[in-house]
């Protein structure tokens, strides 16, 4: 599955080796985390998006099997 990933930056057609956890506290619960995949290229920005809208994001290898977030602030 994850030789098959593309990277969720729009326009991007790359393939993903990041996972890019992440949840908006105002509407999802404590347990609801969404997933963004990214290329190399586009895994600081995808991160850097997200953080600045405070929302908790974490990244970590696409083919990390741990299922435990640690989220950046």
């Amino acid at each position: 599955m994850t030789e098959s990933a593309i990277c969720s930056r729009a326009g991007c057609r790359d393939h993903a080796v990041w996972r890019v956890e992440w949840r908006n506290p105002r509407i999802h619960a404590p347990d609801r985390v969404k997933t963004w995949v990214a290329c190399d290229q586009h895994r600081a920005f995808l991160h850097d998006y997200l953080a600045a809208r405070d929302f908790p994001v974490s990244v970590r290898p696409l083919d990390d099997a741990d299922e435990t977030a640690e989220w950046d602030r």
